[in-house]
């Protein structure tokens, strides 16, 4: 197995467990408050816009059904619209590198909209509890503004940069 795969797969599901770890602290007592930002899945667009080669989507399903399972919800649902989502970026990863941050932001937030748009008509094609759509909308924009900073995080404490042409071109030809 190559070893940036191994390094990109451990630092993701540890950042991926301190993520969960601090939505599951009881940071207010019972106050109705405004939903805070999916890190979770601005992360994972972060890393598979910037290493692809680091993060496997298997890894992708699983971390997120794990979250699905301690966070009661959905069981699979989510997990499969993130990962239909992370491998469209996967797919544009090498036309999206070399254009500057403000135009990834705006992909990211179109790609974003239309992740929480499929989940919210499947669950009502299906008939299941659906969550106020002001709720909804107040989520999409808490993510979107979150990930620059996910991004700056990321690249600060994990040192998750770029990929450089020389890279792209050994994972072209390690395919």
């Amino acid at each position: 197995m190559n070893r940036q795969l191994v390094i990109g797969t451990v630092l993701f599901c540890a950042a991926m467990a301190v993520l969960l770890f601090l939505r599951l602290l009881p940071l207010s007592a019972g106050t109705a408050r405004l939903p805070g930002p999916d890190l979770g899945l601005c992360l994972a667009l972060a890393w598979v816009l910037r290493r692809p080669d680091q993060l496997a989507a298997p890894v992708i399903a699983l971390v997120f059904t794990l979250q699905d399972i301690i966070l009661f919800q959905p069981l699979g649902l989510w997990p499969a619209i993130v990962l239909i989502g992370t491998e469209a970026a996967r797919l544009r990863e090498a036309r999206w590198r070399d254009g500057p941050f403000m135009v990834e932001w705006l992909r990211v937030a179109v790609l974003i909209g239309m992740m929480m748009l499929g989940y919210r008509v499947i669950q009502v094609l299906f008939m299941m509890p659906v969550p106020a759509l002001g709720q909804v909308i107040l989520l999409f924009v808490a993510t979107v503004a979150a990930y620059p900073l996910v991004v700056l995080a990321a690249r600060a404490l994990i040192g998750l940069r770029r990929i450089n042409p020389a890279q792209a071109e050994q994972m072209r030809v390690a395919q």
